[in-house]
């Protein structure tokens, strides 16, 4: 979470961009429409970021299945079209993404509070964090429900710091809460990397 709304935008469109997270549009398609779909959805994740209405962590979650999709449009388009069923299936997908979006959209929790107080130590804890949960599913040590429950405290843990900064200080007591927290989940994160339960998904 960044101190400034363009910041983090430019800082979310780096990260995604420079990981390659960023949703590839489809080449030379005949489905316009899900290609506009899947641009909207793109841009409105990117809105969340911006807003602190999602998390980077729950960003590259989005930004996955969304390459998902678009890895399925491909597959379809392979023989070069794409039949009523397929298109109604990448329709039916794009809808399920989108309303997941729009659901963390229009949680009131937002986690990031643009101008207030300076916690870049904290903040990029939180990164490392959250990059490192993303390792442990792609590795297979930390499954996919650990996660969402690994995310669920990552979000907590910005809803504690938005509130601290609500009245522009962030004091000692509430930094050393903060690392307190991202400590315990950290420790949590590294002890299920440490397990070697690949596959068990």
């Amino acid at each position: 979470m960044k101190s400034k709304l363009f910041t983090a935008s430019l800082l979310a469109s780096a990260l995604f961009a420079g990981l390659g997270f960023a949703p590839v549009m489809a080449q030379g398609t005949n489905t316009p429409a899900i290609d506009r779909a899947q641009a909207a959805i793109s841009a409105r994740i990117q809105q969340g970021l911006a807003s602190g209405h999602i998390t980077p962590s729950e960003a590259r979650e989005l930004y996955r299945r969304d390459r998902d999709i678009e890895a399925r449009e491909m597959r379809f388009k392979s023989n070069g079209t794409a039949t009523p069923q397929e298109r109604q299936q990448l329709r039916a997908d794009l809808d399920a993404l989108g309303a997941e979006v729009e659901r963390m959209m229009a949680n009131r929790d937002v986690v990031a509070q643009p101008g207030n107080g300076n916690t870049n130590g904290i903040d990029n804890r939180q990164n490392n964090i959250s990059q490192r949960i993303d390792e442990g599913i792609r590795s297979g040590h930390i499954t996919q429900r650990e996660a969402r429950k690994l995310q669920n405290r990552e979000r907590n843990i910005a809803r504690h710091e938005a509130n601290f900064k609500r009245d522009g200080v962030v004091t000692p007591q509430e930094r050393r809460q903060l690392r307190n927290e991202l400590t315990k989940l950290r420790d949590d994160v590294e002890r299920m990397m440490s397990n070697d339960r690949r596959g068990r998904r």
